[in-house]
């Protein structure tokens, strides 16, 4: 059972407290070199020191790779952080943090990876042939290069402090203290959705985009419990990120990026806002449920989380014993 991990380490509501307390800590530290360098610039630029309160501002002046790495530095230095806090603090491994079985299994990583791959390539083809107006191809060789660098080292390392901090240390945190599984289901998928309100998609849709967001919170906790590990929200998370930094941007989105392809179509805030939610999400729950044998729903949606009983060997009947 994947939150019962948690019963294997040392759980005391007060290191969850103060574990993410350091790990929020270190993740707003890892932003400093960024806000130095925009300074620098504008700075350089005889701007006003002011106007980096401006989001536009501090994502638009430097170049667009440098702002991508130096933006996911941070969660770079908050995955290290969960790594220490866990080791030290709580005295786990890695591998229990991140799966209920006795190593990580890396084929369920790259089977999320593929199954949202594949999707993205296969929509945003289609948008594309049947729109192809609302597409400017931007592609440039060495920038491209550059992002396809930058992306495959960071964008995983962005992702999985994103999944370790929510579907991981979160989600056994909150269960083992609330002796279930549907609270740190909620929980989490619902905080890790509106964090994402100061995404600049969030202004230029406006606030129905949450449903996506936290449609995707939910989508990467129930795959985290019904699969009792965290592997293939791993993969999918980092297949949905990197394979949308490489492929396509837009003026409003969060990563702006040299990708391949630039939409410049005046986004909709309906139905495309909300199918893949309702529609592409209980595909591929259907499809990791086939693949993996998932079953008894309820039970790992909604069950209860009991601590292990550990039988000491004093108390364990000798067998050479006659009554």
């Amino acid at each position: 059972m994947y939150i019962q991990q948690a019963f294997k380490s040392l759980h005391e509501w007060w290191r969850y407290l103060v574990g993410f307390i350091i790990i929020f800590l270190a993740s707003q530290i890892g932003t400093i070199p960024l806000l130095i360098a925009v300074m620098f610039k504008v700075m350089s630029d005889g701007g006003n020191i002011e106007s980096i309160q401006d989001p536009n501002v501090m994502m638009g002046v430097l170049d667009s790779n440098l702002t991508l790495f130096l933006m996911l530095l941070s969660f770079a230095v908050g995955l290290l952080a969960i790594y220490l806090v866990v080791k030290y603090l709580h005295k786990q491994s890695f591998v229990q943090l991140t799966t209920s079985r006795k190593k990580i299994d890396w084929g369920r990583f790259f089977f999320g990876f593929g199954l949202i791959t594949i999707t993205t390539f296969i929509v945003t083809g289609l948008d594309y042939y049947n729109n192809p107006d609302n597409y400017v191809l931007q592609f440039d060789l060495v920038p491209f290069i550059i992002l396809l660098v930058i992306a495959l080292i960071m964008i995983p390392l962005q992702t999985s402090f994103e999944e370790y901090v929510f579907r991981g240390y979160l989600m056994q945190g909150i269960g083992v203290l609330a002796k279930n599984r549907w609270l740190p289901l909620i929980v989490t998928s619902v905080v890790f959705g509106l964090l994402h309100l100061a995404n600049p998609e969030v202004d230029k849709l406006g606030k129905i985009i949450m449903i996506f967001y936290i449609g995707t919170g939910f989508l990467w906790g129930i795959t985290t419990l019904m699969d009792e590990g965290m592997e293939l929200a791993l993969g999918l998370h980092a297949g949905n990120n990197l394979v949308t930094a490489l492929l396509v941007t837009a003026d409003w989105t969060a990563f702006q990026t040299n990708s391949i392809l630039k939409d410049v179509s005046e986004p909709s805030t309906g139905i495309d806002v909300i199918a893949p939610v309702f529609i592409l999400y209980p595909i591929f729950l259907l499809i990791m449920a086939y693949r993996y044998k998932w079953h008894d729903w309820k039970g790992k949606l909604f069950g209860k989380v009991e601590e292990p009983i550990v039988i000491s060997e004093e108390s364990t009947p000798n067998s050479n014993h006659i009554e």
